[in-house]
């Protein structure tokens, strides 16, 4: 396994504040948030954000959609959960290994598959860019591979299994935490020795100061932390703009 199943790390954080300026519809029976670039008829380059399991009703979610949005990219957020995400700072009695038994791929896969066939077809994106944060990050490299997603981008990676690193086909960039229970330094090594005996163009980023979750639900009065999940943000915004608009 490239990194640890997920934990109570993944579930806290802090909850930003803003307005989101997207809308929620539906791709099939599927509530999907999409936020649209300033030429709002433009959608060949888009970014398919792949939640953690807060969801993507969150405004902290919201909020960072808008943000590739003002990038220049048609972003497009489905709800992976079945209207049953975690809640942000979960209660102790709230048993998240037995709602992950009711999320595991055969739940999830088919949604990501679903938004990525509406997204080439009657959405008529070209070129797509993934966006994986905790819980998302398995399905970026689940479905990194040629005809599906064309560039991935992951933060904080969790319950990612070897082989699903070792089946990407398509460029790869990671924001890593230094303090991170799920994805430590072990997993970070071994996931790059797996994808140094790829063909893949592959990044992996370390920042100081950080911990699990810190590209989503950040201590935005922390400065150096703050940083961090800008700079984030900003590697995959670079990396899509080589990899997905180039």
């Amino acid at each position: 396994m490239a990194s640890y199943p997920p934990a109570q790390c993944c579930t806290v954080g802090v909850k930003h504040t803003g307005e989101s300026v997207g809308e929620i519809k539906r791709i099939g029976n599927i509530p999907t948030y999409f936020s649209y670039p300033k030429d709002k008829g433009d959608n060949a380059h888009a970014v398919l954000i792949l939640t953690d399991v807060i969801g993507y009703e969150a405004i902290n979610a919201q909020l960072i959609a808008d943000q590739f949005a003002a990038n220049g990219y048609f972003c497009v957020m489905p709800d992976l959960f079945d209207g049953d995400p975690v809640p942000l700072n979960r209660p102790e009695n709230f048993d998240i290994g037995t709602w992950r038994q009711g999320h595991g791929n055969e739940r999830v896969d088919p949604i990501v598959e679903a938004t990525i066939k509406e997204m080439r077809s009657n959405l008529g994106v070209k070129q797509i860019g993934a966006v994986g944060y905790c819980f998302g990050a398995k399905y970026v490299f689940r479905f990194l591979k040629d005809g599906l997603i064309d560039a991935g981008f992951v933060a904080h990676p969790s319950f990612v299994d070897a082989e699903e690193v070792k089946s990407i086909t398509r460029p790869i960039s990671i924001a890593a935490a230094e303090t991170d229970q799920i994805f430590p330094a072990p997993k970070r090594r071994e996931t790059e020795d797996m994808l140094k005996d790829m063909s893949v163009p592959y990044q992996l980023s370390l920042y100081s100061g950080t911990s699990h979750g810190f590209a989503v639900r950040a201590d935005l009065s922390q400065p150096q932390i703050k940083w961090a999940k800008e700079q984030a943000f900003y590697q995959a915004v670079q990396w899509f703009d080589e990899y997905v608009k180039s």
